[in-house]
């Protein structure tokens, strides 16, 4: 492979949106007045302007699967462990961060699946399950008569906008079309609690990167060297208490048995991918009133303060993508397809995920799906002229 260039992303990739304040921001090549989407936005972006077959992306709350979402592409999150983050990492955010491809198809997001997966080495804080044969095998083979489990709501408890509804209702009408026994049921998991214990390991990870960063250059950690959001979730990580990082941690270990439970019955759990369409550039960016509320808490950082801001913030963002980050804490495969795109000619991603080290079912179903809907040939208007 020949790596040509490195596309634009959020500061330490912890936006749903690519707008960073140093490089301005990222645009949708389907509507250049949208997002599409974060962090893996400017990779998603030159994906589907065909600029390039591929490009690197990694998912610690959605940050594959929402781009893909947002700019009509396929987007794998592997399982926890399939890909190695050596030799720089054991994890990133206690195991959330996966990294693989944006793609445009169902077969070149598992030949580079291939590429990446290799045997795990020693030290590796997780491992994933072998796989079956070559990925790229898996692509037209028959997945056969799969049990499938659909959720028209939102995952963190938030209202999904009609297309995103209608998505989940067209994907149904398309799996049973294909064979598939289809049932409404949603695993069951603490919402509340896995919302704080998301942004708690997220804000301990985003602490550590600041830190790191500072060291890197000899300074101290400064505001200004920051943008607003990231030090905010600086700040909670470093008032945070290691006691409270083990109730996270224990939060997500038993949610994640609840829905390896729910697999037993299930072959695959389908959501729409975002609780909405892609917003518009600048909508989703931190207003000139909440960077203001972070400067005043940089010099008062009480951590009831600081836990309030937290739960604020993680209502606020779920808004637009309250379904990805569940699998992200339970280390199962999701994918974000793009059957659909709405009236105003905006992709609207469908998400797909499988039981713990089952990406064969996933590529089986999803090229499955690509030949009774192709895709590819849906050209952006950019492209088109």
């Amino acid at each position: 492979m020949q790596i040509i260039g490195r596309t634009n992303s959020p500061e330490f990739g912890i936006m749903g949106i690519t707008e960073p304040k140093i490089w301005g921001p990222c645009r949708n090549p389907w509507d250049r007045d949208h997002t599409p989407g974060g962090s893996s936005g400017g990779a998603a972006s030159v994906v589907a302007a065909r600029i390039v077959p591929v490009a690197h992306g990694g998912d610690g709350g959605g940050s594959i699967r929402i781009p893909a979402s947002c700019c009509g592409l396929v987007g794998l999150k592997p399982t926890r462990g399939r890909v190695t983050m050596k030799p720089t990492l054991g994890d990133a955010w206690q195991g959330f961060v996966q990294e693989h491809v944006l793609a445009r198809t169902v077969r070149d997001t598992a030949l580079l699946l291939d590429v990446e997966d290799s045997e795990p080495t020693i030290g590796e804080p997780y491992v994933a399950p072998p796989k079956p044969g070559p990925w790229v095998d898996e692509v037209g083979r028959d997945p056969g008569k799969l049990r499938i489990a659909i959720c028209r709501d939102a995952l963190f408890g938030n209202q999904q906008d009609a297309d995103c509804v209608a998505a989940v209702d067209d994907a149904a009408d398309l799996l049973r079309a294909l064979g598939h026994d289809v049932s409404v049921d949603t695993p069951p998991f603490p919402q509340s609690d896995l919302v704080r214990a998301y942004f708690l390991v997220v804000a301990a990870g985003v602490a550590c990167f600041v830190d790191e960063a500072a060291a890197e250059v000899g300074k101290k950690p400064r505001y200004g060297d920051f943008e607003p959001g990231t030090w905010l979730l600086a700040l909670i990580g470093w008032k945070s208490s290691a006691a409270e990082l083990e109730w996270a941690r224990r939060r997500i270990q038993l949610a994640a048995r609840g829905v390896a439970d729910f697999f037993q019955k299930y072959d695959v759990f389908v959501t729409s991918t975002m609780a909405r369409p892609p917003a518009r550039v600048g909508e989703l960016a931190l207003s000139q009133s909440e960077e203001l509320q972070v400067q005043v808490l940089r010099h008062v950082p009480f951590k009831r303060v600081l836990d309030f801001a937290m739960d604020q913030m993680g209502n606020g963002k779920l808004r637009y993508t309250p379904n990805t980050q569940l699998f992200n804490q339970t280390g199962q495969p999701g994918m974000s397809l793009p059957p659909m795109w709405n009236t105003d000619g905006l992709p609207i991603g469908t998400q797909f995920v499988s039981r713990f080290g089952d990406e064969a079912t996933l590529l089986r179903l999803a090229s499955q799906l690509e030949q009774a809907r192709p895709w590819d040939q849906k050209l952006p208007l950019m492209v088109r002229s």
